[in-house]
């Protein structure tokens, strides 16, 4: 008669035995799902800067309009001029500069309203080329700044005697458009006006 000895903390083997743990092909489709959630978050943020970047510009170009309807109706005459007369006009800026200041106002006193308006024009410009990438601005008289058709801004003005003194506020602004061959660029031909306000002067009489 054989005596067969058990051992009671003998675990049994089973070639069935289940698989604990993670295979590569699961691995690989957890960070495939992962990147796509990270590319996903990153368009969003992206996104958010161009939108915040877009109002901050915004408000900018509104902030500096009515700076310059301020300085005209600190010099009335002067801004209700027509040509050479009225330096606050500009027909394309920066492809046409301002005119030329007969002198600095901080320095020492300007002498008549038209070098006072020529300073402040001058001054006025800078502040806009610091403020907004690459700004293009028109200032001129124009009762029909809107295309009717569209009804959207449009840079050309009628520049008749007697109407509405209006300024037209353009920078260029990048597109989250990856088709897009290059920014929107404000002296791009096609390219519209971001802002344009009516700058009232006051009145001649």
């Amino acid at each position: 008669m054989f005596l067969v000895h058990c051992n009671p903390l003998a675990v049994p083997t089973s070639p069935a035995r289940a698989q604990h743990g993670f295979t590569l092909v699961e691995i690989l489709v957890a960070i495939v799902v992962l990147s796509f959630g990270v590319l996903g978050v990153v368009g969003m943020q992206a996104a958010a800067l161009q939108s915040n970047r877009s109002a901050r510009n915004q408000s900018t170009a509104v902030a500096l309009g009515r700076e310059l309807a301020d300085m005209m109706r600190g010099n009335k005459d002067v801004a209700l001029a027509t040509g050479s007369a009225n330096p606050y006009l500009i027909a394309n800026y920066p492809t046409t500069a301002p005119q030329a200041m007969s002198g600095n106002c901080f320095t020492s006193a300007c002498t008549s309203t038209l070098a006072v308006a020529q300073f402040d024009m001058n001054q006025w410009l800078a502040r806009v080329t610091a403020a907004l990438p690459q700004a293009r601005v028109v200032v001129c008289f124009d009762d029909t700044p809107y295309v009717t058709s569209t009804g959207l801004p449009r840079w050309d003005c009628t520049s008749a005697a007697n109407q509405t003194l209006v300024v037209k506020i353009g920078w260029t602004q990048k597109s989250l458009d990856v088709s897009a061959s290059a920014p929107e660029q404000a002296t791009a031909s096609g390219s519209r006006p971001a802002v344009v306000l009516p700058l009232i002067a006051g009145s001649a009489t």
